[in-house]
């Protein structure tokens, strides 16, 4: 088992040191292994567990190190993390086994020194299990260390959804997410692609609230199955799948997607579309293009066309043009912790701040583009209100030629219908944290 736990050690050092994308550096490392599913299934889950509660380990590591964490060799420091987190979170690796593996990890790939001090940082925490690590008299600390989370972050959803709310965002934000996928209507029917997983194997349900949405409760990697690779499924989100239908598009219709990349969002329009007007896909970056292109053409969709563009920035040739235009703007993307759970500690407060502005750039920027009676559709992947709400209040005094219209999909007990309209879809299991607001242009 020493090479899988060196694999964890090795890609959370890359994720907490080197700022890579937990999903992206799991995935690459994973396709070119030759570890047999379960082992797969163990690296993934110690990889993300540690990146998860890696502020509750920190807390827990400061203790028993003369000088804290930061004076420790980060790779030491990983080890130290992910041995922790066995030990305190999986009741399937016995402690004595994570303990061993920590050490020798250490001895062979640092030295002598770091194994003995891995062995006795280890051992002096299994000697006090039931040591508490937090003030037991602070709310806000005992929810920091109980659900891993820095306390500026904490701070921010009770201020803004009160303590109760709070814990039950902190504990959706936790959540192993379930993986989705969206069936394609231009190749084939909703039964049909049930059916054909159920066949292959797939344990599946329907969808939590999406007509077209299939959970895979278990199963090989989806992206390696036919209907996958035929292009009659494809995997997104059931929050990102609510996007698209809000927008109310038709056939014929002319529909502009300022920051298209990867294209979920962009090849939903078109499958509801039927393929027929024309839907033009936008991003600042024009190598992410190149994935809006290959998940259309998986799909098999042909109205689709591709221009680099800033969405902040005026295009004249676009000036009142559109029936729709759908503006998922760059945000905080607190919203999908539960899938990169290292967003946790690489956004600070100042970050956030400023990203309002640029959203509210590309917000009256894009209400230029629609036609009257054509609809700007707002949404984002986070839950914080100053860029949600509060963003849809600045914009509707702002821009009185618009004004909103109330969502609804359903009473479920994860989604907020906001005063304004707007709709809040908290992260549980089945959903990420989102925002979704429809803005007629009314004159």
């Amino acid at each position: 088992m020493e090479k899988s736990r060196k694999v964890c050690v090795d890609i959370v050092e890359q994720i907490l040191t080197q700022n890579a994308y937990s999903n992206i550096v799991l995935r690459n490392v994973l396709n070119k292994s030759n570890f047999e599913d379960k082992d797969k299934s163990l690296i993934t889950e110690i990889v993300y567990g540690t990146i998860k509660y890696k502020y509750t380990i920190d807390t827990i590591l400061s203790s028993y190190l003369k000088n804290g964490i930061k004076g420790i060799d980060t790779y030491v420091l990983n080890i130290l993390r992910t041995a922790i987190y066995q030990i305190r979170f999986l009741d399937k690796v016995p402690n004595f086994a994570a303990v061993n593996e920590a050490v020798e990890i250490a001895k062979k790939y640092k030295s002598v020194g770091a194994s003995k001090l891995v062995n006795g940082v280890l051992r002096n925490y299994l000697r006090n299990l039931d040591k508490v690590y937090y003030n037991k008299g602070s709310i806000v600390e005992a929810l920091c260390f109980n659900y891993s989370f820095d306390k500026w972050l904490v701070k921010m959803f009770i201020d803004q959804y009160g303590m109760q709310r709070s814990e039950e965002i902190l504990k959706g934000l936790n959540e192993k997410p379930a993986v989705t996928v969206r069936v394609n209507n231009l190749k084939g029917t909703y039964d049909e692609a049930f059916k054909t997983l159920c066949e292959y194997g797939y344990n599946i349900e329907e969808g939590y609230v999406c007509p077209e949405a299939i959970i895979i409760n278990k199963g090989k990697s989806i992206e390696n199955n036919p209907l996958f690779r035929e292009g009659k499924i494809t995997v997104q989100d059931e929050s990102a799948m609510l996007v698209a239908p809000s927008i109310g598009v038709k056939e014929g219709f002319q529909v502009l997607d300022l920051c298209s990349a990867p294209g979920g969002k962009t090849t939903h329009i078109s499958e509801l579309m039927n393929d027929n007007g024309m839907v033009r896909a936008f991003d600042i970056h024009e190598n992410k293009l190149s994935l809006v292109k290959n998940n259309a053409k998986r799909l098999g969709i042909k109205n689709i066309t591709y221009n680099k563009m800033d969405a902040a920035i005026f295009n004249k040739d676009l000036e009142d043009i559109a029936d729709a235009v759908l503006i998922d703007v760059p945000c905080s993307g607190l919203g999908i912790i539960r899938k990169k759970p290292e967003i946790k500690y690489t956004k600070e407060i100042k970050g956030v701040k400023d990203i309002i502005k640029i959203q509210r750039d590309i917000m009256s920027n894009a209400s230029r583009y629609v036609k009257v009676g054509g609809v700007l559709l707002y949404s984002t992947c986070t839950i914080n209100k100053k860029e949600n709400e509060d963003n849809i209040e600045w914009f509707l005094k702002e821009f009185p030629q618009f004004s909103i219209e109330k969502l609804y999909y359903g009473n479920m007990k994860n989604f907020i219908y906001n005063d304004n309209g707007s709709v809040t879809i908290l992260p549980n299991k089945y959903m990420d944290g989102f925002f979704i607001s429809r803005l007629r242009r009314i004159r």
